[in-house]
């Protein structure tokens, strides 16, 4: 029997090869757990046709594109002019995943910040909301964030946040969103759940990062988007709130921020 409650899973990887053999499946099951729509990210540009074609095939499935930092230093740095094309797509709702990663590729960081703010570039003139990733960068990022917000307004989610209260507390004073992952529901994470605790409930968005990162009960599977339940469930534990009152939360959290994604789906 389907869920009646109704979440948004807004960040998964639907062309990871680990979905390739029961896509549809993996679909459906998040629809019958409640999760009505999915925004799967593209990390290398190279795929975005795949990317694309899979929100073009499945109906509750959004995307969005960008040059994960990870990848800058392979991929090259993205022309602006190509994230705008690839914007105009009706089902394209978000810029990246982009964003600053120092733990595994800090030998790439000048070019990670480079890409970083023609990503930027393209959530301010698109008006579509920036998707970041951080890792033991926190203060490169604050730096960015602050500066390329004071030369002009744009949105953004830090997507599967699991950085600092003083990284937290820059991108709420900015109006940015945090998301919550699986991570926020490990039994070691009661630090994290206190950065999300001290955040606006109006600012928080939960996610899977799918096929990683799953939630318990599903620790060390293979994550999918059904599973953002477990984390919605926690989250609303965090913020003392019934699960109904959060769920809803979150939804009007993600329309207000992804209003490209919730215009479509009034639309269709």
């Amino acid at each position: 029997m389907r869920n009646t409650i109704q979440i948004t899973d807004s960040h998964c990887h639907l062309d990871f090869p680990d979905f390739a053999e029961e896509l549809p499946a993996v679909v459906a099951r998040a629809v019958e757990a409640g999760v009505t729509r999915m925004v799967t990210i593209c990390t290398k540009l190279r795929n975005e046709p795949q990317v694309r074609a899979i929100a073009e095939a499945h109906g509750p499935v959004f995307y969005a594109a960008g040059t994960h930092p990870m990848s800058v230093a392979e991929e090259g740095v993205v022309a602006l002019d190509d994230l705008l094309a690839l914007a105009a797509h009706p089902k394209f709702v978000g810029i990246g995943e982009t964003g600053l990663d120092y733990h595994y590729t800090a030998e790439s960081a000048a070019v990670q910040r480079e890409s970083l703010r023609v990503h930027i570039e393209a959530a301010r003139q698109t008006g579509l909301p920036l998707i970041i990733h951080a890792r033991a960068a926190d203060d490169d990022m604050a730096q960015i964030l602050r500066e390329e917000h004071a030369a002009g307004a744009f949105s953004c989610v830090m997507h599967c946040f699991s950085s600092s209260p003083e990284l937290a507390k820059a991108a709420l004073d900015l109006g940015f969103y945090l998301s919550m992952s699986g991570i926020a529901a490990f039994p070691k994470s009661a630090e994290l759940r206190e950065i999300f605790a001290a955040a606006p409930v109006e600012r928080i968005l939960v996610e899977t990062d799918a096929p990683y990162l799953a939630p318990p009960p599903f620790r060390g599977k293979r994550n999918e988007p059904a599973y953002t339940i477990h984390t919605a469930q926690k989250g609303a534990e965090v913020f003392g709130m019934e699960w109904v009152d959060f769920a809803a939360q979150t939804q009007a959290n993600f329309n207000r921020l992804f209003s490209k994604a919730a215009a479509y789906e009034v639309a269709s």
